[in-house]
């Protein structure tokens, strides 16, 4: 039955991009951008899809069987938060992409600035840290085939065949084709995790009886700060407004400013994006709370399983597959946009400077190598994962943070010095590194997560270049 749903959900999606690829795709703006025509529910869904990826269904069920509910609370209201920037910078860089035809963020920050070290830097670190959040989709997605098939697909195999899998349909359809896709995955995620709740909880004795049994074994699972005090306030007052500088900065979500059909779309899209993970984020949380009555002692990369370890505890062999599809949708709804954004930056950013005579067929050629590419170093990645999701995920997430202040100074800021954003971007990725591998002491933060000091630095670095514009004008 497991194979079955598996193969049925792989010809639904493989004939889904066959439907993207006979619509023209010859040209970077089909292939990459969809023609720029999505409208409301199409760009909401494939914004949500992007986003909410292997990091929702093991991470969160993970962060949920470790911390509790704390996690919820924070990563709704900080996503929710993040809609926040599609208005200060999404707006502006879908008003800029139609003006001048922009398929990449770097070209659109190359554009204001006239600096290509600026574009090239711009584009390298939003390709480098890409890496980790990209190989946490494989990594997913070999859990998840292993979980299902009982070890028959062990994890790197399982692995590799969703990223072969990935690469085909997103070199045959493009955008067009990772479009239609993620309306489809995205429905598909949210009613199956509804489900997997309904199903588990029922299975433990309804969901206030459970929850019950979990408070007299667990009582900090519910408390503000979770397990182990991992939220302190200002921990939770800087991961809360994390997400607003961090998720504009995924490349394959800056892109997705450019598609939409209009400015109208675009704002719908980020009203409904700040209302509907209120309501879904708290559905694995929920599971691996509940974990705790099934598999009291989970440690490390186990807590990442705790899903499928429980709806294979709790729900009949059929319902666990295609819960588990649900999450292979998320897994690959997200490696598809980051290949195609990575693919797209590469193509434009560091091959067309240098060949600017290159047709647009040969500009599309080019992209569909870089997929392939950019999937097998991810694979290579993902063949020795970090810890926890989470943790391979904050990092991405951070790197990718260090970027806002700079693309908000040019959008909003009235522009920057290219030497003084370079300045800003390598002394705040340089704290973010050096915090994480210990070369700065943690405590400089003073008990506010690190992204955020290196934030603060990037911000005050642009902040103390327009005061001396300013200044210089004066004199």
């Amino acid at each position: 039955m497991i194979y079955f749903i598996l193969i049925a959900y792989i010809l639904i999606v493989f004939i889904g991009s066959l439907r993207g690829s006979s619509e023209e795709a010859d040209t970077p703006e089909s292939y990459f951008l969809a023609n720029r025509n999505l409208g409301t529910l199409s760009l909401f869904f494939t914004i949500l899809a992007t986003n909410f990826s292997a990091f929702y269904f093991l991470g969160f069920a993970g962060a949920g069987y470790r911390v509790g509910y704390a996690h919820y609370v924070m990563m709704s209201l900080g996503t929710a938060f993040a809609a926040i920037s599609f208005y200060l910078i999404g707006t502006k860089v879908w008003s800029e992409g139609h003006q001048h035809g922009f398929i990449t963020p770097a070209e659109l920050i190359y554009h204001k600035t006239g600096s290509p070290s600026l574009r090239w830097v711009f584009a390298g670190i939003m390709i480098l840290f890409t890496f980790p959040y990209l190989a946490l989709q494989i990594i997913g997605a070999g859990y998840i085939l292993e979980n299902l098939t009982g070890g028959t697909i062990p994890y790197l195999l399982g692995a590799s065949l969703l990223t072969l899998f990935t690469i085909a349909y997103v070199w045959i359809g493009g955008m067009q084709s990772v479009a239609k896709t993620d309306l489809k995955q995205g429905l598909l995620m949210i009613a199956l995790m509804f489900a997997a709740v309904i199903v588990i909880a029922n299975s433990l004795g309804g969901l206030e009886e459970a929850h019950l049994q979990v408070q007299q074994l667990k009582p900090e699972l519910f408390s503000r700060t979770g397990s182990n005090n991992a939220f302190p306030p200002a921990r939770w007052f800087s991961l809360l407004i994390f997400w607003i500088f961090c998720i504009p900065m995924f490349p394959q979500i800056f892109t997705r400013f450019y598609i939409a059909k209009n400015l109208s779309d675009l704002k719908k899209s980020a009203w409904l994006y700040a209302m509907i993970p209120l309501f879904i984020a708290i559905l694995p949380v929920i599971i691996g709370v509940l974990g705790h009555l099934t598999f009291p002692d989970l440690i490390g990369k186990e807590t990442d399983q705790i899903l499928p370890k429980m709806l294979s505890a709790h729900s009949p062999e059929w319902f666990s597959g295609l819960v588990m599809t649900g999450a292979l949708a998320a897994f690959m709804s997200t490696l598809d946009s980051q290949l195609l954004a990575l693919s797209t930056m590469v193509t434009r950013d560091f091959v067309l400077p240098f060949k600017k005579d290159m047709d647009l067929k040969k500009q599309v050629s080019i992209g569909r190598l870089w997929v392939v590419i950019f999937a097998l170093v991810g694979l290579a990645i993902a063949a020795y994962p970090f810890d926890t999701i989470d943790d391979m995920g904050r990092l991405a997430f951070g790197g990718l943070a260090i970027l806002f202040p700079v693309t908000l100074f040019i959008l909003r800021g009235g522009g920057v010095d290219h030497r003084w954003a370079l300045a800003s971007i390598f002394f705040g990725e340089f704290i973010l590194i050096g915090t994480h591998y210990g070369w700065i002491l943690r405590s400089a933060s003073l008990g506010f997560d690190t992204t955020i000091l290196a934030l603060a630095v990037s911000f005050s670095i642009l902040l103390i270049c327009k005061l001396l514009s300013t200044a210089q004008k004066i004199i």
